[in-house]
């Protein structure tokens, strides 16, 4: 499964690249968002939601799979998967782990950061898949399709991947600022966090505005991507989707990271398809120190 999660993200990536390049985005708007903002799609949305989500059902028809966009039965496509697995995936992965597929639910986010695709900032982009085994997070796939940074294979740039208890190709940090911590937010409601987390945390901390929350995810990492910038800490304060956050947690979590509700609950990736605590996301920290230490953020966000 983490082999076709990777060939699907990297699949929708090249729709959502060619979409973009083309300049022909057949914007339009979903409705609104619970902060009144447009809730944008486009053509890059609904191109890579094909590939994305038939590529995968294709490869395991049996397989609950959760996306953001509504797949059209008369837009059906059979992709195949030549089951050949990655050579990275190999190394990495020594022992695959079998699973009864009705205990498997995937989702798939085929454009993240809309909002700023729309606007050109290319940077805050990705595609992602998330596999959750009884709502586990387990594995996680965020691929930047606009990344500058190239891997071994040009073909495989610009993606990470990290299953828990099985290896990953990326990887944390080596420290950390617990004390004043760069924290990266959504660019919609920054102020609101800036105001809390320079109470928490003194004058000195620096809030990062950014779109994407696969984006956000890779701030807390080592990635060699010189348009990534890089934070201590991930804060959300209002409702998020689960296919925007279940790939970041599952590699978080495979890391010794946390993904968890501001009240430091854990997610489970079951039943509804979003969550209303917020977020906070750590690794390398004592997360639930920090879960205590942030006990107004989610008042703060359902003002």
């Amino acid at each position: 499964m983490l082999a076709v999660s990777v060939l699907a993200a990297v699949r929708g990536g090249d729709e959502v690249r060619r979409v973009r390049e083309s300049n022909v985005l057949h914007e339009k708007s979903k409705g609104k968002t619970r902060e009144g903002a447009d809730d944008k799609m486009t053509s890059g949305d609904v191109l890579s939601n094909r590939k994305m989500f038939y590529l995968l059902k294709t490869a395991f028809p049996n397989v609950q799979i959760n996306t953001e966009e509504h797949v059209d039965a008369a837009d059906q496509e059979v992709i195949l998967w030549d089951r050949k697995i990655p050579e990275d995936i190999l190394k990495e992965v020594a022992a695959p782990q079998e699973v009864p597929a009705e205990s498997v639910t995937v989702w798939i986010d085929p454009l993240d950061a809309t909002q700023e695709y729309t606007e050109d900032l290319r940077k805050y982009v990705t595609t992602m898949v998330c596999v959750a085994v009884n709502g586990k997070p387990v594995l996680g796939v965020i691929h930047k399709p606009f990344s500058e940074y190239t891997g071994e294979k040009p073909a495989r740039a610009g993606i990470a991947w990290a299953m828990v208890d099985g290896g990953s190709n990326v990887k944390a940090r080596t420290s950390y600022n617990e004390k004043t911590p760069r924290i990266v937010v959504s660019r919609s409601h920054s102020g609101m966090v800036k105001q809390v987390a320079s109470q928490t945390f003194g004058n000195q901390t620096t809030i990062i505005p950014a779109g994407g929350a696969g984006y956000k995810v890779l701030a807390l990492l080592d990635v060699p991507d010189k348009s990534q910038e890089k934070a201590d800490l991930y804060i959300h304060v209002t409702y998020i989707k689960k296919w925007d956050i279940c790939a970041g947690n599952a590699i978080l979590k495979a890391l010794g990271g946390h993904m968890t509700t501001l009240n430091g609950e854990e997610i489970s990736y079951t039943g509804s398809d979003g969550i209303e605590g917020g977020l906070l996301a750590s690794i390398r920290m004592n997360h639930q120190a920090l879960v205590r230490k942030l006990p107004d953020l989610e008042k703060t966000g359902h003002k």
